[in-house]
């Protein structure tokens, strides 16, 4: 089991930048797949970007694409999520989540094992 922790959260500006980080400790970060989701009040957890072990793939959704980046430092084990171009709709608890593998095997929230405890990013129009 791997422990999650997000931080860099925060009110914003429509057309800011916000940069999350997440922590990892507990297992070997650098052998699984990350990933982050949001969820809005009242909506499902949805995926926004994912990245395989080693950094060689990287998954985005189409409302983020172009927008956000998603990295990581195996050294640090920690995984980034640099969200430019911030629009309202962006607003949401973001959570970090964990593979199940080292190789990304798809969006779905089955496909991650471990999760973080969200971090609320807030963007004013």
């Amino acid at each position: 089991q791997v422990q999650l922790v997000e931080s860099g959260g925060g009110l914003v500006q429509a057309g800011g930048s916000l940069r999350l980080s997440c922590t990892a400790s507990g297992r070997t970060f650098s052998r699984y797949a990350m990933g982050w989701f949001r969820q809005a009040p009242g909506k499902e957890r949805e995926f926004v970007t994912a990245i395989s072990w080693n950094g060689g793939i990287t998954d985005y959704a189409d409302s983020v694409k172009g927008r956000f980046t998603i990295s990581r430092d195996n050294a640090k084990n920690t995984v980034y999520l640099q969200m430019n171009g911030l629009k309202p709709e962006d607003t949401a608890v973001y959570y970090c989540a964990a593979g199940r593998s080292s190789y990304y095997t798809g969006r779905t929230p089955d496909k991650f094992g471990s999760w973080g405890q969200g971090t609320q990013v807030t963007v004013s129009s």
